[in-house]
């Protein structure tokens, strides 16, 4: 299985790569499913790679001129911010049992994993639901007043913070649709986004498990999932990538599905 998890980890910055998001959403899972880390650890693990894959990622969307330092600033700002006190204060008070009853066990692993998948079932449907495609969006003037965007900022921060996803699924539409940004620049936009919040978040892991994490085993899967990205960023200028969003959107929803069953079995037996 671990074999799995490593090539795994590749196809997670080859989606990054090839979509500007998506692949952080199988990051838990492989760590949890395939490699048998707990799920708290695994979140952690999970915004260190993603974070520093999509650092990486983003270098050649900064050279091409398809960041917007203003929105990911206005995004970013509100985000870092709840995501660093999501992981360094709110999920460490979370007891590991939160409810116990006759016919239902609730552990803090189950609520994050069923919480996980709630996730994955949205951003499939996200996906599904297609985006418009560039030809049709104009680059809008920015507003530093852009209330809206800086709360989506705050929202997507408390979930990256819980469930330990980049997030991209949820700030390219938000982009899209509060920045007036075109899908190019909010793909670009959205990996920075994404770096920052991760590694932010990363760091208050760092602080409460720092002693639990082994150090050898992060850093090579955060070397394969970059290999995966530079990949990834190569192939997308080649390939339909409405057409592997669709695609990798069926597999998200299938794999949320399964995650959500398994979890709401566990929780009732």
């Amino acid at each position: 299985m671990e074999l799995f998890g490593y090539v795994a980890a590749v196809l997670i910055g080859l989606i990054l790569g090839l979509i500007g998001g998506g692949g952080s959403i199988l990051t838990v899972p492989v760590l949890v499913y395939l490699f048998h880390i707990q799920p708290e650890l695994g979140t952690a693990y999970s915004l260190f790679i993603v974070g520093t894959t999509s650092l990486i990622g983003v270098l050649p969307k900064w050279q091409q001129k398809e960041v917007d330092l203003r929105a990911a600033l206005l995004f970013g700002f509100p985000s870092m911010l709840t995501v660093f006190s999501t992981r360094k204060w709110i999920l460490p008070t979370i007891p590991d049992l939160i409810f116990s009853s006759e016919h239902l066990v609730l552990t803090k692993s189950n609520a994050m994993l069923v919480l996980f998948s709630v996730l994955m079932l949205f951003a499939a449907f996200k996906m599904l639901r297609g985006q418009t495609s560039e030809h049709e969006q104009v680059q809008n003037a920015f507003e530093w007043n852009n209330y809206p965007l800086m709360f989506q900022g705050a929202i997507v921060g408390i979930l990256t913070g819980l469930v330990g996803v980049g997030g991209g699924f949820l700030i390219v539409p938000a982009l899209v649709m509060f920045s007036k940004l075109s899908m190019r620049m909010a793909v670009g936009t959205s990996l920075l986004i994404i770096a920052v919040n991760s590694l932010v978040g990363f760091t208050g892991d760092v602080w409460t498990q720092g002693s639990l994490m082994d150090w050898k085993f992060l850093g090579l899967l955060t070397l394969l999932a970059v290999i995966g990205i530079l990949v990834g960023g190569k192939l997308a200028k080649k390939m339909e990538t409405n057409v592997l969003r669709k695609g990798f959107a069926w597999f998200v929803l299938l794999m949320g599905a399964f995650i959500f069953v398994k979890e709401i079995s566990s929780l009732l037996n």
